[in-house]
């Protein structure tokens, strides 16, 4: 259900640039309103989620996006939507903190925590594909005008009414509380710490710099495939489940090929094939005109191309958080999930809106081959992170 709602934001903009008439930068601030919710909330409430429980919080996040979810079409304006990614971020930090503790307590070795990881996060990838789908089901194609897409919220909300059933019956255990700091104060102080370690800030740059990219192509890809290709919006957003259908399938692969390759030469094969795919299909784009068709059939090969990024950059983020977590402690994973969905957001934020502007001022394609910036930067941050984490596991493939 995070999943769908999160990923939405690239639907929204663009239903939001037709139904309520505002411009592209306007509506590039709702990737703002969820990402730096998310980062504000994991840092000040990471290091407290384990004294509450995670399973109350869970309970108390799903709540929240219900009741918002059942509101947005009373409201039906461009600020409710505001408020709705704002209360999805909040909800979505304390989620994944949650989600992510508990993994450490169900699986014991690196190698377990990383496949338990890859099947969520494959997961998370199909909800992203199934929300297209879900969101373009409600639009109405013969008035871009139109705002009886809103009803979908009410399909959400029921949605999320299941999930939150079922983590109600969930034999969570909560944390130990030997493990626990002695106040909240010190378990604050000690999720800072982390951030002295030059591991953890490596991985930050990384996780940041995935983050930009993927949130930057994937929020904007519905808008360039409508304003740039020319294609009927249901097309466009239908369009643009390949990148998560991309991303669901690079992990399941990824997971099968590192049984035979280590994490790393799989991580550097995957940004030089990103590189390679923005200069091959993007100037391909240039010549499409996807104005007559009415049929994902008759869409060019070209669009279809350009999503499949997702497929090489889909292993990169959980590879980096698995090796990551499995160098802490357990204990500490709560907090270390914290700083992980902090820098997350913050690099969703910024992929989000420097494409947006990129995107207003020359043109969608100018704005995608600005990834190959953060491209290159990952190049360099994957390798100091591999090195660092060979000096302290001289083991680790």
């Amino acid at each position: 259900m995070f999943a769908i709602l999160l990923n939405s934001v690239g639907t929204v903009i663009l239903q939001s640039i037709n139904s309520f008439d505002v411009t592209k930068v306007q509506a590039s601030v709702l990737e703002g309103y969820k990402d730096l919710t998310i980062a504000l909330v994991s840092f000040v409430i990471a290091s407290f989620i384990p004294r509450i429980g995670y399973k109350f919080a869970m309970l108390f996040a799903l709540a929240a996006v219900a009741l918002i979810c059942l509101l947005i079409p009373t409201i039906a304006q461009f600020y409710g939507f505001k408020l709705l990614f704002a209360v999805i971020g909040c909800s979505f930090a304390i989620m994944k903190i949650s989600v992510y503790s508990v993994i450490g307590q169900v699986t014991d070795g690196a190698n377990k925590h990383s496949a338990l990881l890859n099947t969520i996060e494959g997961i998370f990838m199909l909800g992203v594909l199934s929300g297209y789908w879900v969101f373009s089901g409600f639009i109405d194609n013969t008035d871009v005008h139109s705002k009886t897409w809103l009803d979908v919220y009410y399909l959400l909300a029921a949605f999320v009414g299941v999930a939150f059933l079922a983590v109600l019956v969930a034999p969570i255990k909560a944390q130990n509380a030997g493990q626990l700091p002695h106040n909240q104060w010190q378990a604050f102080i000690e999720m800072l710490k982390l951030t002295y370690k030059p591991l953890v800030i490596i991985f930050i740059i990384s996780a940041f710099l995935y983050v930009l990219i993927e949130q930057g192509v994937g929020t904007w890809l519905p808008t360039f495939n409508n304003q740039v290709l020319k294609l009927p919006v249901d097309i466009s957003i239908q369009l643009a489940s390949v990148f998560a259908a991309a991303l669901a399938l690079g992990r399941l692969v990824a997971g099968q090929m590192l049984r035979f390759i280590g994490w790393y030469q799989l991580l550097l094969g995957c940004l030089l094939a990103m590189a390679a795919l923005v200069l091959l299909v993007l100037p391909l784009t240039h010549h499409v005109d996807g104005s007559n068709i009415n049929s994902l059939l008759d869409v060019p090969l070209a669009a279809y191309l350009l999503p499949l990024i997702g497929f090489f950059m889909a292993p990169l983020y959980p590879l980096l958080n698995s090796v990551m977590l499995s160098s802490l402690e357990q204990h500490q994973h709560a907090a270390m999930t914290g700083l992980i969905v902090v820098f997350s957001a913050l690099g969703g934020t910024t992929g989000s809106i420097i494409t947006g502007l990129v995107f207003d001022t020359l043109s969608g394609q100018h704005a995608f081959y600005l990834t190959l910036i953060p491209i290159s930067f990952l190049l360099i941050s994957v390798t100091l992170f591999k090195k660092m984490t060979l000096s302290l596991h001289p083991s680790a493939s």
